[in-house]
């Protein structure tokens, strides 16, 4: 259990810290300024962080707790997580790592960290159209085609899923 815990410390670090932390800072440039600069932008850029890194720690919190794994591809889950925000999304982990750079882009008033935000989705959707949601088709069979039938990947649906899954 303890070295599971290292595992998500570590895997954080490489992909989330970098995603969220690493690429804005070196693409950030202080003289972009496109978006409008009011404080408004600034609340509502802190707000979006404190909801999307919430999202985010609880998606980890359940990966170890009912997943048996990590949030890396590298580390796959043992089960299929289907309860908290993944009854709502497929992917909230992900939509909150969004929220995190939107905030951030609202913040810096940057436009080129909003575009790295919409590369950043676009890789995603593309990772988990051709490598992931195959890979969990085969590995869990109809209990995720049927939960993939039913909850969106990116935006949350307006009722949770309450479907009843063997996996």
């Amino acid at each position: 259990m303890k070295s599971l815990w290292l595992k998500h410390i570590r895997d954080i670090a490489i992909l989330p810290f970098s995603v969220t932390c690493i690429i804005p800072a070196l693409i950030y440039d202080p003289g972009d300024q496109a978006m409008p600069q009011h404080v408004l932008f600034r609340l509502s850029g802190a707000g979006l962080i404190v909801a999307g890194a919430s999202v985010f720690v609880y998606t980890v919190f359940l990966f170890n707790r009912f997943g048996k794994g990590t949030l890396a591809p590298w580390s796959p889950k043992a089960k299929l997580i289907i309860s908290g925000p993944y009854r709502y999304c497929r992917n909230p982990m992900i939509s909150g790592v969004g929220l995190v750079l939107i905030g951030e882009s609202f913040i810096f008033h940057s436009a080129t960290i909003l575009i790295w935000t919409f590369a950043f989705f676009t890789i995603n959707t593309l990772y988990f159209l051709f490598i992931e949601e195959p890979d969990l088709s085969r590995k869990f069979g109809e209990a995720y085609i049927s939960y993939r039938k039913n909850v969106p990947r990116w935006l949350p649906r307006r009722t949770p899923f309450n479907g009843k899954l063997d996996a």
